[in-house]
């Protein structure tokens, strides 16, 4: 059955939500991401995502953006950094034209952690009209549901296109991984992690990765996303 909104006719379309006004906004964006990653990794992984929790739900899958707010990776010239006020209204627009059409749930499925925030915004701003709504931020999500999968902790796990990332994207998108260009980046130890601290994401480094992603597998990336959509699931049928 198609779940994706873009593909379906607008008779097709409107009839769905009237049975099930469930509808899911992957968010991601269009940065480095190591030298082995695509740089679509944060959206390539939701829409997956997106398109497996709406074959089990029955929820539409709206359209979305291809880049998000990557201003913190700027500093590395392949990065489209799109400014956060492009995103917030893309997705005021969007909401509020869902709603106008009958959607009343929202899951947001959010690949990129700058896009956290403004995701937030929106749903607070929008509880005022009745709708239901719940975000997952995906690569904390893996953090927090899949911590017995990972031979690392910490960043050298769950790091910009390491161990997590990487395993993630074997599994879903093989044929997207450069093998020859799979490193391992140091996190620079941080003596001070109660402080909020800016950087140029290159003095992290050299190439838009941290960690180890040479202990990635596509055996890991699949019980990675399987945990987590049954996570997903259990908090959309128990709890939503």
């Amino acid at each position: 059955m198609e779940n994706h909104i873009r593909k379906m006719s607008g008779k097709k379309y409107l009839s769905r939500l009237a049975e099930n006004p469930t509808v899911i906004i992957p968010t991601g964006a269009c940065e480095v991401y190591g030298p082995q990653l695509p740089m679509g990794t944060d959206l390539l992984v939701v829409q997956k995502i997106a398109e497996i929790l709406a074959e089990k739900t029955g929820a539409l899958i709206a359209p979305t953006v291809e880049a998000g707010e990557s201003s913190a990776l700027e500093a590395f010239s392949c990065t489209f950094p799109m400014p956060r006020m492009i995103l917030e209204e893309y997705l005021e627009f969007l909401v509020r034209k869902l709603i106008q059409d009958g959607a009343k749930n929202f899951i947001f499925l959010t690949g990129h952690a700058g896009n956290v925030d403004t995701v937030s915004y929106i749903i607070k701003k929008h509880l005022k009209d009745g709708i239901k709504a719940f975000q997952i931020d995906w690569w904390r999500f893996t953090q927090a549901n899949c911590k017995e999968i990972f031979d690392f902790k910490g960043a050298m796990a769950h790091g910009h296109a390491s161990e997590c990332g990487t395993s993630v994207i074997l599994y879903l998108y093989p044929e997207l991984v450069d093998h020859d260009e799979i490193t391992c980046v140091e996190a620079k130890p941080n003596a001070y992690p109660d402080v909020l601290q800016y950087e140029h994401f290159t003095e992290k480094t050299p190439n838009g990765s941290i960690g180890d992603a040479r202990t990635a597998t596509s055996e890991k990336g699949k019980a990675i996303v399987e945990a987590c959509v049954e996570r997903i699931l259990s908090y959309y049928k128990n709890a939503f």
